[in-house]
């Protein structure tokens, strides 16, 4: 795992509480129904579905209280909603 400082562009790939503020922005699908590994998984706990792995810029507020800009990725389904957000990596103040 790469260290994760705020105002670096690493991959952080960690699972951290944090709180979105505001919109998430330019969302992009990255994968859908068998493209997902953890498709099995999803199906699983939440049930089935129309399983997309989406991804997108926030502006996050992190347990600390710092607030950054990174790119989130989540699961999302219809009629179930967005499952299992992650921040992907930070992003600087550019």
């Amino acid at each position: 795992m790469l260290s994760a400082g705020r105002d670096s562009v690493e991959r952080v790939d960690v699972w951290e509480p944090f709180e979105i503020v505001g919109e998430i922005r330019a969302i992009r699908t990255i994968a859908t129904g068998h493209g997902i590994r953890d498709l099995i998984h999803l199906e699983e706990r939440f049930g089935r579905g129309n399983w997309r792995k989406l991804k997108g810029l926030a502006t996050v507020r992190l347990q600390d209280g710092t607030i950054a800009e990174a790119e989130v990725h989540w699961y999302e389904a219809h009629g179930i909603g967005k499952r299992w957000m992650k921040i992907k990596r930070y992003l600087d103040d550019e």
